[in-house]
């Protein structure tokens, strides 16, 4: 346990190879929730427990578990915990359980789940696999409530819309109203105002990478030079 780089898990889930920005996937709730940062925030959240619990589960019994039977079992998995996650909200986050709909159970079939299950819980410890399940979600939902945040802004200039009501009393503080007399850009509620946003937002993430690059870069050619001398 010792030899895992915790550092590259949080830096891996939650930039190098964050779900949505870097491997595009989840595209689908992606678009389709993200008209209010509220809605993004309760997907990325339900879909978080999702992703720790698995990748937990899935870590805990890796020894017992065939390869040949290993999709089938993850997939099973995951859709047990998804039911149990989509029960859970209708029962407590009703509100918000009515408006993420459909999108809720096709967390099952979100390539990032069964991919860390794959990919890093069935290799890993449980720590470890359950530190990468926590990131990649955090990751996952950092960039849902951004989309989300920028559509609901440019949309209807408010923040954490229905915050209240959809995740209870306790958030009330998140709702504001930025401009009382905004009149709104509807394409931005619209799907294609989310295509723009999100290349906007992969093309600032491919800037700021390229710009640590060159640093990089620059810095290593810099150590060269007095090294030599």
């Amino acid at each position: 346990m010792s030899d895992v780089d915790y550092r590259g898990i949080i830096r891996d889930g939650l930039w190098s190879n964050n779900v949505v920005f870097s491997q595009l996937l989840g595209l689908c709730p992606l678009m389709a929730v993200t008209t209010t940062a509220t809605n993004g925030l309760g997907m990325g959240l339900a879909t978080t427990a999702v992703l720790v619990l698995s990748n937990v589960l899935v870590s805990s019994g890796r020894s017992l578990i065939v390869p040949e039977v290993r999709i089938p079992v993850f997939i099973l998995l995951i859709a047990t915990l998804v039911t149990l996650v989509d029960m859970v909200m209708n029962a407590w986050l009703h509100e918000l359980h009515k408006v993420l709909g459909l999108f809720i159970p096709l967390i099952v079939v979100n390539c990032s789940v069964l991919g860390r299950a794959e990919s890093f819980a069935s290799r890993q410890p449980v720590r470890a696999a359950l530190v990468d399940g926590l990131m990649m979600g955090i990751g996952f939902t950092l960039a849902l409530v951004l989309l989300g945040a920028c559509r609901e802004i440019l949309g209807s200039a408010t923040l954490f819309s229905g915050a209240p009501l959809l995740l209870g009393d306790h958030f009330s503080f998140l709702e504001m109203k930025l401009i009382s007399d905004y009149k709104g850009v509807l394409v931005m509620m619209l799907p294609p105002g989310g295509f723009l946003v999100l290349g906007f937002l992969l093309a600032g993430k491919q800037l700021l990478d390229l710009r640590q690059k060159k640093a990089a870069t620059a810095q290593f050619h810099c150590a060269v030079e007095t090294t030599g001398r």
